[in-house]
């Protein structure tokens, strides 16, 4: 494990974010219209998080960015219980957007994660 030194920017955070929110709106489509109810995509969102953080650190949209989502400050997987508490928080938006200096929002901070960009391995 590795200790973290700077949170990923919010331009990776967003597009991540998108790219899992898309992907969930298109697994809730299966079951309900998102046009005529929206939480199946939320439940979706909130459980797809909880299982790919809790247990690999990344979900499918950070993996494609190049972030992951790491217990602070030690850098390890937080496991599914942390996993649920921030996807839970995450799903009501409004603790993602409130930022602090270290760049971690509330659901990070409740959750005592901090997302951060994967570092490129060198070329062999």
């Amino acid at each position: 494990m590795v200790a973290l030194n700077e949170a990923a920017g919010l331009g990776p955070r967003l597009g991540a974010l998108v790219i899992d929110w898309v992907l969930c709106l298109l697994i809730a489509s299966l079951y309900a219209s998102p046009a005529e109810k929206s939480w199946p995509a939320v439940l979706v969102l909130v459980l797809a998080n909880t299982f790919f953080l809790g247990l690999f650190g990344q979900t499918p949209g950070m993996r494609l960015l190049r972030i992951r989502c790491a217990s602070y400050p030690d850098g390890g997987v937080i496991g599914l219980g942390r996993g649920l508490l921030r996807a839970v928080l995450l799903g009501l938006f409004v603790p993602a957007i409130i930022l602090n200096s270290q760049g971690r929002g509330l659901h990070d901070r409740a959750a005592g994660s901090m997302v951060v960009p994967v570092p490129r391995s060198p070329a062999p």
